[in-house]
């Protein structure tokens, strides 16, 4: 298990998404040329986070379930790898 009970590929699941949603935040060419795409991405990958929030409400760990509440998306990243292999 990763964490206090995320499995690892739970973990690497939100870690995936996380990098996701920074991903498309840092786009410049897709901000530049697109906003409307990029808008959508990040209301697509947002979504995807709060459903597996919501799936996996139970296990996730007390201080990475505060982050995700909370929005704190490059804590709850940080927390998630530091974690990953605990």
């Amino acid at each position: 298990m990763s964490g206090a009970g995320l499995s690892i590929e739970k973990t690497d699941q939100l870690i995936a998404l996380l990098e996701r949603r920074l991903a498309v935040i840092s786009d410049a060419d897709l901000r530049e040329n697109d906003p409307d795409e990029q808008l959508k991405q990040l209301q697509d990958v947002s979504e995807s986070l709060m459903d597996f929030h919501r799936a996996n409400r139970e296990t996730i760990p007390i201080r990475l379930n505060h982050f995700l509440e909370n929005c704190s998306f490059e804590k709850a990243l940080h927390w998630a790898k530091e974690n990953r292999e605990s």
